[in-house]
């Protein structure tokens, strides 16, 4: 074992705002640069400095989708590195900082459309729910349709073969997309755009005017919730 390697990383979780910046991802989320200088309570211009080393030695990951940066943790290891030692830590030690993410409006953060597919928290609950059941795997940045989506899908009203290309469209049946606001993944490609537009056919979701966010109707939650199941709609109810 290379114990130089081994001091370094343990100095690297070790000092106190990057163990808040590291402790605030451990919820899956992806963040800012400026977010996790709040959760560091240092400076951007320190963060910086910390998230360069935090990459550099394999615990950060950058992610860029357009314009927008985002740092999550690099892999399930790390994140059970940071687990087993807030485990050994003090049971009186004071909650995380929390980060606040994404926009302010409820309505954007619950749904919305992202191009032509589903976003917001309903969004990730849906993906959460494909892939508990197995539907869909993801795996960095690729997500692969499996055999049991037909199940799945069916209990939305979804033909599974509706995924299958026309010919003429080189799009990929899925893939993950990044979310704004929950900092984890919902669904793209051409599973996301069924998701969104079976939805809105359904009336469970309604366009608004001049925004991206969509209205669940009282059908949509009721047909949402006994999908998804009670402990998930509420989690994303009370979120």
């Amino acid at each position: 074992m290379n114990t130089n390697q081994l001091a370094r990383v343990a100095s690297l979780v070790g000092e106190p705002a990057r163990t808040g910046m590291l402790v605030a991802l451990m919820d899956g989320r992806a963040l800012t640069a400026h977010e996790l200088a709040n959760a560091g309570r240092v400076t951007p211009a320190t963060a910086s400095r910390h998230l360069a080393l935090l990459v550099e030695a394999g615990l950060l990951r950058l992610e860029k989708q357009g314009r927008h940066r985002y740092h999550r943790l690099a892999s399930a290891d790390v994140a059970r590195l940071l687990e087993g030692i807030m485990q050994l830590a003090a049971a009186s030690s004071p909650a995380p900082h929390r980060v606040a993410t994404g926009p302010r409006d409820a309505a954007l953060r619950l749904a919305r459309t992202c191009y032509d597919h589903l976003a917001g928290g309903l969004a990730v609950a849906i993906a959460d729910r494909l892939v508990d059941e197995g539907a869909v795997v993801i795996e960095e940045d690729t997500a692969v349709v499996t055999d049991k989506a037909a199940a799945a899908l069916a209990g939305l009203g979804l033909d599974a073969e509706a995924l299958q290309a026309d010919g003429r469209s080189t799009r990929p049946p899925c893939r993950p997309c990044l979310d704004w606001g929950e900092r984890r993944m919902h669904l793209a490609g051409r599973l996301g755009a069924l998701l969104c537009s079976h939805c809105l056919q359904q009336g469970w979701l309604l366009r608004k005017p001049q925004t991206r966010a969509l209205q669940l109707t009282p059908a949509g939650a009721i047909a949402l919730r006994d999908w998804l199941g009670t402990e998930r709609w509420q989690s994303l109810v009370d979120g």
